[in-house]
């Protein structure tokens, strides 16, 4: 059993799922799986990965696992961990199959609030039983030697970063193996964004909100909107809390236009998750500038396919111009010698509840040739926000 535990995820499908719960309980998706590589997967892997979906159904939320995640998330009441303890993994809501090409298809629907904690544990089997299908057997003690150099480094640099890996990490036991490595040793290490391994290090959970929340608003209320009602929404749900605002949904730039002051002002920094780093740092304290607000005071967390020298440089760039964090993610749970996988799912469609018509989700990236959902509404998109030429 690959995921044995409802806490082996990242932090932010549960502060998403609450928010969901709070705003909009009704409202429902789809999660569909998209392999960026187009592995050609086995009808083996397909009845292993069918054992493993069904192994999620056992999954239970332990009275010891509530009473952690009470006591050390004082943003999520405890009536949501109360409400976990009862939600189940549903296999029959998962729609999986090999297509002609022996390309892999999932897809998951459900109320918003329950679909979303479906794309983490999913994304880490899959990424763990490809690598056994591979014969990719992990080397601890040369992954343990590399990540020694990388602690190294952080240590000697005062280097700020949290481990991102859950998704696309080799295996749950390189991830441990890696974590409690990082806890032992890495003076700058802020956290890990997995819950489970937080709870079991007692180190700080690390998480706020994903693309699929500025997703939702784009489908529901228009592009030119969506950036600005996410950021307000997640204030009325968490209250200045949890306040790392994600730029690179509908790009950067359109996230800068549309962000207010208030909101620059409330949120204590903003992530960046795509693009050029070093021109959007440039970008991020002109409009700082441009607003009033001393960029000294705010963070940037960089999160995009990062490694430790690259994470050096762009801290070196952000010195005495704005203070910087790093949420590294494959390069520490998935460093083997290994082509990592490279698999996301995304909330492909929703609706504000069951009687309204499905609507398109997708998101434009900072990354060329990186927009994800249906190109025609990706085109509609570019249009409305007059990003077409």
């Amino acid at each position: 059993m690959i995921v044995k535990t409802l806490l082996d995820t990242d932090l932010y499908k549960f502060t998403t799922s609450y928010a969901y719960i709070k705003l909009f309980p009704s409202a429902m998706g789809t999660f569909s799986f998209n392999d960026r590589n187009e592995t050609e997967y086995t009808e083996e892997f397909l009845e292993t990965l069918k054992k493993e979906i069904n192994n999620l159904s056992q999954l239970r939320l332990t009275k010891e696992e509530l009473e952690y995640m009470t006591r050390n998330c004082r943003f999520l009441p405890r009536v949501y961990w109360e409400w976990l303890s009862s939600f189940r993994f549903d296999p029959d809501k998962i729609r999986i199959h090999l297509d002609e090409e022996h390309h892999l298809h999932i897809e998951v629907s459900d109320f918003l609030y329950k679909v979303t904690l479906y794309e983490v544990p999913l994304l880490a089997i899959v990424s763990e039983i490809k690598n056994k299908f591979s014969g990719n057997i992990a080397d601890m003690s040369d992954i343990l030697c590399k990540l020694s150099e990388k602690v190294e480094l952080s240590n000697r640099n005062q280097l700020r970063f949290s481990e991102f890996g859950t998704r696309r990490r080799f295996s749950t036991d390189v991830q441990e193996a890696v974590i409690k490595k990082l806890n032992e040793t890495a003076r700058y290490c802020t956290g890990t964004s997995n819950c489970y391994f937080a709870m079991k290090y007692d180190m700080k959970m690390m998480g706020t909100h994903p693309h699929e929340w500025f997703m939702f608003h784009g489908a529901q209320f228009g592009y030119k909107h969506a950036n600005y009602m996410a950021l307000e929404n997640w204030v009325n749900v968490y209250d200045g809390d949890l306040g790392i605002a994600l730029s690179d949904t509908y790009t950067s730039d359109i996230f800068l236009s549309n962000i207010s002051r208030k909101q620059a002002k409330l949120f204590d920094g903003v992530r960046c998750d795509s693009g050029n780093e070093f021109k959007f740092i440039d970008k991020l304290i002109a409009r700082y500038k441009e607003l009033g607000i001393d960029a000294t005071t705010k963070v940037i967390v960089f999160s995009n396919a990062l490694d430790f020298t690259k994470a050096l440089e762009i801290q070196e760039y952000c010195q005495n111009k704005i203070r910087c964090s790093f949420g590294i993610g494959t390069n520490l749970t998935n460093d083997t010698g290994f082509e990592p996988s490279n698999i996301v799912m995304k909330l492909t469609q929703c609706k504000m509840n069951v009687n309204q018509e499905w609507r398109e989700c997708i998101k434009l990236s900072d990354d060329e040739g990186k927009h994800s959902g249906n190109p025609e509404e990706v085109k509609a998109c570019l249009y409305e926000l007059r990003l077409s030429k």
